[in-house]
């Protein structure tokens, strides 16, 4: 016995599945020049950690930017990015600043929270932090680990 179902009905389902299954985590391990940067878009949590000292940060972190587009398609209700640097150069402050941007569209119709850890007797990174909450338009919380 065959069963047909209308077209429609055949793409609707197909359209449904894929948007869901589309999206996947994202992951890059981290080295002694690159962060280690975990994207979970299911749970809204996000992870930048270690040194972010790349030879062309562009080229390191296109691909999250690339994921980001994504994820701004269908976001988490609360998305929460940890940023656990020991240091970062110049062209990664660059970089860093184009994921909070992303972000800061998202945070018109969701909640967006970045918590900003360093070391205690780390200045350059507490400072680091500090002139990103006066540039960015989101709420950044300082923490130390």
């Amino acid at each position: 016995m065959q069963i047909f179902l209308p077209i429609r009905l055949i793409a609707q389902n197909y359209f449904c599945l894929n948007s869901v299954t589309a999206m996947k985590k994202y992951f890059k391990e981290g080295t002694t020049k690159t962060p280690r940067l975990e994207m979970d878009n299911e749970s809204g949590r996000f992870l930048i950690e270690g040194r972010s000292i790349p030879e062309n940060s562009i080229e390191f972190y296109q691909p999250l930017y690339d994921w980001l587009d994504e994820y701004l398609k269908d976001p988490s209700m609360n998305t929460i990015l940890d940023v656990k640097l020991e240091y970062f150069n110049t062209s990664s402050s660059k970089c860093l600043v184009e994921v909070f941007r992303k972000l800061e569209t998202l945070n018109k119709k969701n909640n967006v929270f970045i918590n900003w850890f360093y070391e205690e007797d780390d200045e350059d990174m507490q400072e680091s932090g500090e002139d990103f909450k006066s540039i960015i338009n989101l709420p950044i919380y300082m923490s130390l680990l």
